[in-house]
């Protein structure tokens, strides 16, 4: 019994390293995403027809974790779960706020539904 106990401690060392190394090489499926926007007023994060909008609608959405609309930086920061929201659905809900989202233009009928110092001023 005694003969076996350095085979018994190597195995279980063994698969001891195994199980931890399979956990650590799992990415975390909890993201943060900056997406570039295009802001027009200066109140916009508290305004009901965009920043608190936007936050509100983002929050709603099943897999964000939480919103923040950055006016100055013309940026919306985004903590999603990727395993129940993608990042290109993600700037697909913007979009249809009347935002744009990166390189996705802003629904132009959301973008008539918004306040006008939200809209672009010619």
């Amino acid at each position: 019994m005694l003969n076996n106990l350095p085979r018994l401690s190597t195995s279980f060392l063994l698969v001891f390293l195994f199980v931890t190394g399979s956990f650590a090489q799992k990415s975390k499926p909890v993201k943060t995403a900056v997406i570039k926007t295009v802001i027009y007023c200066d109140h916009c994060k508290i305004c009901e027809s965009c920043g608190g909008r936007i936050l509100k609608e983002l929050y709603n959405e099943n897999g964000i974790k939480s919103t923040d609309v950055d006016p100055k930086a013309n940026t919306i920061t985004v903590v999603y779960d990727e395993r129940k929201i993608t990042l290109d659905i993600v700037r697909e809900k913007i979009s249809k706020l009347g935002f744009d989202a990166d390189s996705l233009k802003a629904d132009q009928d959301a973008v008539a539904k918004l306040d006008e110092c939200c809209k672009k001023n010619p």
